[in-house]
């Protein structure tokens, strides 16, 4: 099991900047599969807190439905336009993809289940200093911290 704690240990540079752009909005998106296998997008707020990255699924949902049957997932932060005029000032987009597990009932307003993540890849892509170049620093359990850029 890889939990949030572990890439802050390993990589906590790395692991802040995700934090900061999953953190600049609410509302995120998550990727579940179908019954079929096809991919489901929905909406979704996610928790880092106490070494966790933790979502929840309101009773009923499809979303909690699919992790049930099979727990791959993928979440994307929220995505913004670079700024105007200065490309190279925009944060990127950060990615988690990995495995949620069952981890009780959601607390507060909303009836529903709290899943954990279990993380396989944590993934930012944005562009280089000058904003010619593509930049996309992917981090997993296993191969640690790589960086590409691409024109």
């Amino acid at each position: 099991m890889t939990a949030w704690k572990d890439v802050e240990e390993a990589v906590p540079e790395f692991a802040a900047r995700v934090r900061k752009i999953f953190d600049a909005h609410k509302h995120k998106t998550i990727a579940t599969l179908r019954a079929d296998g096809a991919p489901r997008i929905s909406g979704i707020e996610a928790e880092f807190a106490d070494g966790e990255l933790t979502f929840g699924s309101m009773t009923g949902a499809r979303k909690g439905a699919d992790l049930h049957r099979d727990p791959r997932f993928a979440l994307h932060s929220p995505s913004v336009d670079p700024p105007e005029g200065d490309p190279a000032g925009w944060a990127g987009d950060a990615k988690i993809a990995g495995r949620a597990f069952a981890a009780g009932p959601v607390s507060g307003d909303a009836e529903g289940e709290l899943f954990r993540a279990d993380i396989d890849e944590v993934v930012v892509t944005g562009l280089n200093a000058e904003a010619t170049m593509l930049v996309i620093e992917s981090w997993t359990p296993g191969r640690g911290l790589r960086r590409v850029e691409r024109e």
